[in-house]
């Protein structure tokens, strides 16, 4: 059959609440033109992020009611560990309450000033808890990555000759890590092939490096490998999951993307050295290693989406959806990141609002337009989130490329949803000469995206 269909029933519904423009124009003001400081009730459809905004299925919900709330050495824990080495194989698995948890404590006792770490592209957390330490964060995206117009399979690797030209000119004592985003969020969802994760792992045992997963998007990266790489297509995913994290001694993970949960994370790691001092850490600041900030219940919930994510009736569901959402964009005309990734889709601001510079913010023009036209919450990559400034002259240095995410939340939406998302970005699209752009106001010194405050040119 052509159609595909979601592989589950809905057996619950939550409720929207509809606005009207003029409501959603005073609503947005209020918030300071930033739609993280906008009330969720006050949202028609939140792509703002798809992290933790997962729909649980039945057996995990049922894992809820089994979890063991024991502080110390709970069954649940057992369970989750049993899970996540399934998949990575790795000796050492430490739970943390969230992604940016386990990138705290990894960065926190590798980092330090004079270091480097290196990757794809890292994605915001990732690069602030580097940055926290006095260490520097490096991208080496491949050259086919920064073009969004143009469409190849695996626009989320590293580029290999930059990666060791680096290593050289930095020195491979000062790098203690070399980490690959898998998808490659702010690099448009897009993935890294197998060949790439093999390539690094040369370099990194040629160097002496450590090598390490962002794996908040494992299963979707595993999927386009079946799909498109030479070799995977007979293999199941979950095999192609455990070849990938064969190559790495050890991951963060954010669970609440591709374990399909609210909240939840870990540490993997293969060193029993860097192990022992990161339990020792996380007893600090997030609780006992049998529990590392989370209830029994998340535990449970976790190792159950584990075993969900790399089904491929879900799989193919997924990235099909996404996909879909991306043709119908491209023919309003939209300009976005191609071919469409696994998990968002990414609207490419600069030829959107050519009219508007970076230091006007183009991509949150788009993204006041898109709550205010339809109601959509969507969320800034690229000046906002990356830009900085020169330290010199104060003015902006901006990101590498200026998008607009619109990350689709599991098992949430329907078709209809996703049509309606698609008729509100063309709508907007179609009268993008209006679009202001924006200066800001406030901000945080650090994750600025999160509560600064704008106003309109």
């Amino acid at each position: 059959m052509k159609t595909i269909i979601e592989p589950f029933k809905i057996k619950t519904v939550e409720p929207i609440k509809f606005t009207t423009k003029e409501e959603r124009i005073k609503i947005l003001k209020e918030a300071g033109y930033n739609t993280f400081l906008i009330h969720a009730d006050d949202v028609l459809i939140d792509l703002l992020t798809d992290s933790g905004t997962s729909a649980m299925s039945s057996e995990q919900w049922s894992g809820i009611m089994r979890g063991d709330e024991s502080y110390a050495g709970a069954k649940s824990f057992y369970r989750f560990e049993a899970a996540v080495k399934k998949i990575t194989n790795h000796k050492f698995i430490i739970p943390t309450h969230q992604g940016r948890a386990a990138e705290k404590i990894l960065f926190s006792i590798l980092g330090g000033k004079g270091k480097y770490f290196v990757s794809n592209t890292f994605f915001d957390t990732t690069r602030a808890n580097i940055e926290f330490t006095g260490a520097e964060a490096i991208d080496l995206l491949c050259e086919i990555g920064k073009h969004p117009e143009q469409r190849a399979p695996f626009k989320g690797n590293i580029d290999i000759n930059a990666l060791e030209n680096f290593i050289n000119k930095v020195g491979k004592e000062n790098i203690p890590l070399v980490m690959l985003t898998i998808t490659n969020n702010s690099g448009g969802g897009q993935p890294v092939s197998m060949e790439n994760i093999r390539e690094v792992r040369k370099i990194c045992d040629k160097y002496n490096i450590r090598f390490y997963f962002d794996a908040c998007r494992f299963a979707e990266n595993a999927y386009f490998i079946k799909l498109r790489e030479k070799g995977y297509q007979n293999k199941t995913v979950l095999e192609i999951v455990q070849e990938m994290f064969s190559y790495v001694d050890g991951s963060t993970m954010s669970a609440k993307k591709d374990a399909l949960v609210n909240i939840g994370g870990w540490l993997s790691l293969n060193d029993e050295e860097l192990a022992t001092k990161c339990r020792n850490l996380l007893i600090v600041t997030e609780g006992f290693p049998t529990y590392g900030g989370l209830a029994g219940r998340d535990l449970e919930a976790i190792a159950q989406g584990l075993e969900e994510v790399i089904d491929e009736h879900y799989l193919k569901y997924r990235i099909r959806s996404i996909e879909y959402l991306g043709e119908k964009l491209l023919a309003a005309g939209v300009p976005i990141i191609e071919p469409p990734g696994g998990h968002a889709i990414y609207i490419d601001a600069k030829r959107f609002a050519p009219h508007i510079p970076p230091e006007q913010y183009p991509g949150q023009s788009i993204v006041c337009e898109l709550y205010i036209e339809g109601g959509l919450r969507t969320v800034e990559i690229g000046s906002v989130m990356f830009g900085k400034y020169d330290k010199q002259t104060g003015k902006l240095i901006p990101a590498m490329m200026e998008l607009v995410r619109l990350a689709i939340p599991r098992r949430v939406y329907t078709q209809s949803h996703i049509d309606y998302v698609a008729e509100v970005v063309t709508e907007v699209f179609n009268h993008r000469e209006l679009l202001k752009g924006y200066k800001i106001i406030y901000e945080a010194p650090v994750l600025r995206h999160f509560t600064a405050r704008f106003q309109p040119i």
